[in-house]
This record gives C-alpha cells, sequence and structure tokens, in this order.
C-alpha cells in the first residue's frame, strides 16, 4: 500500500466518477451557513501531473477527463466538476488534474474544517506544501481509517468523509466497511462518501451489499449507490471494469443530479458496447 501512487491513474473514469459526486456533496454542504468538516482517509498528494511520467505510462486520463475537458453540452453538475478542473490549468490546456485535497481548497470555505491523511512520504510532503496556507487545515501522515475515532463526531457536527483506498491489499474492502460503521456510530449523520473499484473479485462484488446492510443499520438519512461500468474484464477475468460511489447520508439533490450525467458519462467514457451504469437509493 505505501507504494501505490495514485499518479498512474489521476484523471481517469474512476476519478471522474468519485470526483463528480464529492463537487456535488460539497457544494450541497455550502449551502448551509454553518461551517463543517471534511476528513479524506487516503488524499494522495493533491494534484497530479498528466504529462508525467507516472501519468504517461498508461494515459488513463485521455479515456476519463479528456474526453470531457472541452465539451460545451454538459450537464450542469459536470459542467461545474469540470470548470474545477479548468481553474486547476490556468493556461487552458488540460495538463494537471486535481485530486480531491484539491477539489476541497476549491469549495470549502475559510471556516470549513479539512483533516486530510496520506501514508506515502513524498505524496504527504507535496500534499503538506499546497495545503499549507489553507486555514483549519490539518494534514496527517497517520493511517486514514484509524483517524476516525479521532475524527468523529466532528466539532462542527456536520462532518463529510470520505474513503477511496486503492484495495491493492485485500484488507482494505474489510477496512472500509470497519470505517463506515464506526463512522455511522460516532456520528449517524456523517455524508459518508465511499469509492470502490468494479473488479471480478469476491471482496469487490460482496462489497456493496455489505455497505447496504450496514448503512441500513446505522445511517439516518438512507443510502445512495451509483456504478459506472466502462471496459470489461480480460480473457483471464483481470482488469477494473468500472467504479462505483456508495454514499450513505447522501444529499437529497444527488440522486437527480447524477441521473442527468451517467447517460452522457456512459456514452463519452465507455470503451465497449455494453458500457452502462447502476443508480439507486434508500431512504432512511
Amino acid at each position: 500500500m505505501l507504494a501505490y501512487r495514485h499518479a498512474f491513474h489521476a484523471g481517469n473514469h474512476a476519478d471522474v466518477l468519485k470526483h463528480l459526486v464529492l463537487t456535488r456533496v460539497l457544494r450541497y454542504m455550502a449551502e448551509k451557513d454553518k461551517p463543517y468538516t471534511l476528513i479524506d482517509t487516503h488524499a494522495g498528494a493533491g494534484g497530479y501531473s498528466v504529462e508525467g511520467r507516472y501519468a504517461q505510462k498508461k494515459a488513463e486520463y485521455s479515456d476519463g477527463v479528456a474526453k470531457l475537458y472541452d465539451r460545451k453540452d454538459l450537464p450542469a453538475p459536470l459542467a461545474d466538476y469540470m470548470s474545477l478542473v479548468r481553474a486547476f490549468n490556468p493556461d487552458g490546456q488540460l495538463r494537471q488534474y486535481p485530486g480531491s485535497p484539491a477539489i476541497a481548497n476549491f469549495l470549502l470555505r475559510e471556516t470549513d474544517r479539512l483533516r486530510v491523511y496520506e501514508l506515502h512520504s513524498t505524496d504527504h510532503r507535496i500534499l503538506t506544501s499546497y495545503l499549507e496556507a489553507r486555514p483549519n487545515t490539518q494534514v496527517s501522515d497517520r493511517d486514514g481509517f484509524s483517524a476516525i475515532k479521532a475524527e468523529l463526531p466532528s466539532p462542527t457536527r456536520r462532518a463529510a468523509l470520505l474513503m477511496d483506498p486503492s484495495y491493492e491489499i485485500k484488507t482494505d474492502y474489510a477496512k472500509v466497511l470497519s470505517a463506515l460503521r464506526e463512522a455511522l456510530e460516532r456520528a449517524a449523520d456523517t455524508v459518508t462518501m465511499i469509492w470502490y473499484p468494479q473488479l471480478q473479485l469476491l471482496e469487490s462484488t460482496q462489497l456493496v451489499q455489505r455497505l447496504k446492510a450496514s448503512a441500513d443499520a446505522a445511517a439516518k438519512k438512507g443510502w445512495l449507490h451509483v456504478r459506472l461500468t466502462v471496459a470489461q474484464a480480460d480473457e483471464r477475468g483481470f482488469g477494473m471494469m468500472g467504479s462505483g460511489m456508495f454514499i450513505a447520508n447522501p444529499p437529497f439533490t444527488l440522486h437527480d443530479e447524477l441521473a442527468e450525467c451517467l447517460p452522457l458519462l456512459v456514452e463519452r467514457l465507455g470503451q465497449y458496447d455494453g458500457a452502462n451504469y447502476v443508480l439507486e437509493q434508500k431512504a432512511a
């Protein structure tokens, strides 16, 4: 896990889905005057060069954010997210991609609290430098899963939690599930966003049902699940077919915003004729 670098995957289809959801949640949280706390358990470096050797190795961004960057006909939620990507590229060319801390830096107000966790020493150093001027911010090199006990309940009462580990170690699946349970136990109305890869792997295929069961038992405002399938596994069953986001206590606006965007994401990001999406929710 300590060797994982998100730079290889920055701006891919999974980032598009994840950061679209994150943008909508943070926009919603900011509609109330009272401050809130965002906790990012696997923050990465903050931003990434898509021209660098890591991103260029597989150029995953070319089948992700690059397919949307110059579009003028995007639904409003997607257009808003892409405006943040453009703001991260002041010369107008797609050279950099904003990670979740950069999106948070754009959208959080000075009074909102940001708590970010990153174990990789190089990414932690870059992240610390990037966020050093932001008020009410702490950058930690501790394990983000273990931070939930310290961060929740938040002194702001209102809180959002983002968990997107690499899942390169299978135990991440169990840790995500435990972390959701702990978060909801400590603060049942926390907006908890969990990203996961769509793989032909038992842990991956079972995760969503387990998350639903935990949210059914503890989330004050129900849950929402969205999955974007863009590719097929290879002949041996390997490869990431897509990804999903599970949100406990989602904003009531989120379902309709995603429903507006998902058909276009399938059309633009799908890599085979069977590309599709799933969007489901359950009220508390």
